[in-house]
């Protein structure tokens, strides 16, 4: 489920797994229109491997981005201990975006 979250003027959303757990956070939008599209485009390129970037922060722990076809993120996952924590957390979005609903709460 994408939860779709207004910030003052600003919009972001998170896609949740059916745990409840955040498994990917966007950035903040202008408007809530510019935040539907990215979680459109999250639901159309979320199956295609080839747009997650595996990353390794300063402390150590592993995180990864999803990137449009332009190349621009538009998902970003929360930190994890192993590098098979990050492929877990891909292997969720890849199951759980393209279907999702979306929930403004």
């Amino acid at each position: 489920m994408f939860e779709l979250k207004a910030s003052g003027e600003k919009f972001h959303f998170v896609l949740k797994a059916a745990n409840g757990q955040v498994i990917l956070s966007s950035q903040m939008y202008s408007s809530k229109a510019s935040a539907m599209n990215g979680i459109e485009s999250i639901k159309t390129n979320a199956v295609n491997d080839d747009l997650y970037e595996r990353k390794t922060a300063a402390n150590g722990k592993f995180h990864f981005n999803l990137k449009s076809t332009n190349g621009q993120i538009i998902g970003s996952s929360q930190m994890y201990a192993s590098e098979s924590g990050v492929s877990n957390g891909i292997a969720s979005v890849k199951k759980n975006a393209p279907s999702a609903g979306v929930k403004e709460v």
